[in-house]
């Protein structure tokens, strides 16, 4: 049977830690936890767990650190959570059906990081969760560290959920950005691509452009990283005004791979503000069409919900009432409580 040894970085997580390890605890031979500076109650809760706790100064490295706890590891597999991830039963429970058969180099699992008020998970995306200790895969990264799949890879579809509690220093993942910049640092493409995206989360859309621009020049880009980017830069591009290069810039993005929903979503919406609903139910209906993203950011209702909200909209505008219901009436099947769907419930007892 493959052991497991539980690796995780912390600091300041003591009111969602002991939720964690509880959750991930059975699966695990060993829990090994470095903390980088807390000055809450983190190390006594991770004590009810482990008494392998480490002190690992922060160096604004979050792959240093990761490498750090890794290398504490002696069991078959490393395996990570951040402090606010939860391994739900299920998934729990699927990961211990194949320990006893488990011989591969990386097992991927999904990660749902928000969830709709239903509970539902509203995007999620597959990362590498399982590390066989003998490979010496290694963190790469400041910040948004990954590590890079080989050998033979195995995805199981057991969920990590991410339910954070306490918003963290909203600024730092930028700082550590901008401070490799002011050092010289030659960022890789993944690394241009998320410092891009910082840069949009923090309203700085101009500079995003600019680096967005950069990664989309990289060669060695990921395909994946490449759509998203053509998405938030059309985003970027919006909110300068600029609907146009929008348009353009995630037309362009259909030549890098099969169409993704939230692109024809995207454009379906540039049309529609012009109120050209011809040329926007053609791009709603398109997402309906769209298959599941397998490699990169995954938001589900793109593909169903949003685009049957929209068409319900077009048709309405466009004084085709019977179609307008029934796109209302599949998205209510699917969000029957969500606000939007409640609204047009009232629009349509109205016309009725």
């Amino acid at each position: 049977m493959a052991t497991v040894s539980l690796c995780m970085i912390v600091r300041d997580e003591a009111p969602v830690l002991a939720r964690c390890l509880e959750s991930a605890a059975p699966l695990c031979e060993e829990i090994l936890i470095a903390d980088t500076g807390s000055v809450d109650e983190t190390k006594s809760v991770a004590a009810q767990f482990t008494d392998r706790i480490y002190d690992f100064p922060w160096q604004d490295d979050f792959a240093a650190a990761r490498n750090f706890i890794f290398s504490k590891a002696k069991a078959d597999y490393q395996f990570w959570l951040d402090a606010d991830d939860v391994l739900p039963p299920e998934s729990l429970a699927a990961l211990l059906a194949i320990r006893d058969t488990l011989t591969a180099d990386v097992v991927m699992l999904p990660y749902h990081v928000g969830f709709d008020a239903d509970g539902r998970p509203v995007c999620t995306f597959w990362r590498e969760r399982l590390l066989r200790r003998e490979c010496g895969f290694r963190w790469e990264g400041a910040v948004h560290e990954a590590v890079t799949p080989a050998g033979t890879i195995l995805r199981v579809n057991a969920p990590v959920e991410h339910h954070k509690v306490h918003v963290n220093d909203p600024g730092r993942n930028l700082r550590i950005f901008e401070k490799q910049a002011e050092c010289g640092h030659r960022f890789t493409a993944r690394e241009h691509f998320y410092y891009a995206r910082e840069l949009m989360w923090n309203g700085r859309d101009r500079e995003a452009v600019q680096e967005f621009a950069a990664f989309l020049q990289c060669p060695d880009g990921w395909s994946e990283d490449r759509i998203s980017a053509c998405l938030d830069l059309a985003r970027c591009s919006i909110r300068l005004g600029h609907p146009e290069t929008a348009r353009e810039i995630l037309c362009g993005s259909l030549a890098m791979g099969a169409p993704r929903a939230e692109i024809c979503c995207e454009i379906g919406n540039l049309y529609l503000e012009q109120k050209q609903w011809e040329c926007a139910v053609f791009w709603y209906e398109a997402a309906l069409h769209c298959p599941p993203e397998t490699g990169g950011f995954s938001h589900p209702d793109y593909r169903d919900f949003i685009p049957m909200m929209q068409l319900c909209v077009c048709h309405d505008r466009m004084g085709n009432l019977r179609e307008a219901m029934a796109y209302h009436e599949r998205a209510q099947r699917l969000h029957p409580q969500h606000p939007a769907v409640l609204a047009n419930c009232a629009y349509f007892r109205n016309k009725l």
